[in-house]
């Protein structure tokens, strides 16, 4: 019996640990090293509308680059690598067809209807589900929260009627209320939550006084938001709950589990360790199971979630603070 299998929205999994989306995934032979190594599932790299947004303006531009030269000339034909989603589809495609684990498409879109339109094409490619990436920048002054986050329930709403695979929602934790807004994309049938995205933030460098990319890999230990929210959501939606974000090693992903959440992405741990890293990861969850007897993943899953928690009932608040505070004798003890 393979005792690290699960279900995670409703799709089987050998194992809990889901190799996030990245470049890496791109390559196919990365692809089949990370199902080799036990990746239980692969997310594949993102769609964006924004970036076929770009390439169509470059294409339109250099399409009426030569309107006015004359017919001597040798090449009119424009230069432009991509221009449409087709490469992408095609490439999710080919992915989904050389691997034996569930391949799941990643889709960030801005408009209403191209949320629509491209998680149609998506799902043609037979993929297995589909993590649809919702945030918000504030930028306009005269929008309120609501009416943010009822676009995005429409969103979802719109794309579950009209697509059969399953959905996951992968957010970020900055809106009003992250419970409520979770609470209403679960009834609005969200199959899963992926918490939480990361995002580039800008930078700046102060000797030459310009903005400057910055690397938005995470560190160990940023978790810790994740397990916060599958500890306080556990037990409380339909959907399941997929912790992600500085999750890199199988120690991290007992914690998360133990929390409440279904399944973890990595991504960092593997930018930074490689591609073995999943082995090491799957090899100390499974290890710590048999230390502790634990014959599959749900004898442990949500044990220490905040409806089962009994002797501290306050530990996922915000108040603790005043816990540690006053405890922090036992705490720098290590007792």
């Amino acid at each position: 019996m393979n005792k690290l299998k699960t279900r995670y929205m409703g799709i089987e999994l050998n194992n809990p640990i889901i190799l996030g989306a990245s470049n890496l995934v791109t390559d196919l032979d990365n692809l089949k090293k990370a199902e080799e190594l036990g990746a239980g599932a692969i997310i594949y790299r993102s769609l964006f509308e924004e970036q076929i947004q770009l390439e169509r303006f470059q294409l339109d531009e250099r399409l009426t680059e030569f309107n006015d030269l004359n017919a001597e000339m040798v090449q009119i034909h424009p230069n432009i690598e991509h221009a449409g989603p087709d490469e992408h589809l095609m490439n999710i495609r080919k992915a989904k067809e050389s691997l034996s684990i569930p391949l799941i498409a990643s889709l960030n879109a801005i408009n209403n209807d191209t949320w629509l339109k491209y998680a149609r094409l998506i799902e043609e490619t037979g993929v297995d589900g589909i993590e649809l990436n919702f945030y918000q920048i504030p930028m306009d002054f005269k929008k309120n929260a609501k009416e943010i986050e009822d676009a995005q329930i429409n969103t979802l709403k719109e794309i579950r009627q009209n697509i059969s695979i399953p959905i996951s929602v992968k957010l970020s934790p900055d809106y009003s209320n992250i419970l409520n807004f979770i609470k209403k994309l679960d009834k609005a049938g969200a199959d899963a939550f992926v918490l939480f995205n990361s995002f580039f933030q800008p930078d700046i460098n102060v000797s030459i006084e310009k903005h400057i990319k910055s690397s938005h890999l995470s560190n160990t230990g940023d978790y810790k938001q994740s397990l916060r929210y599958a500890g306080l959501l556990f037990d409380n939606i339909k959907a399941d709950i997929c912790s992600t974000h500085g999750i890199f090693s199988g120690e991290d992903v007992i914690k998360l589990l133990l929390s409440g959440a279904t399944c973890v992405q990595v991504v960092s741990t593997v930018y930074k360790n490689g591609l073995m890293q999943l082995n090491y990861i799957r090899r100390e969850l499974e290890e710590w199971m048999d230390n502790k007897n634990y014959k599959r993943l749900d004898d442990f899953r949500g044990k220490l979630s905040n409806n089962r928690l009994t002797s501290n009932p306050f530990v996922y608040k915000r108040a603790q603070y005043v816990d540690l505070l006053l405890n922090s004798e036992e705490i720098f003890s290590g007792t």
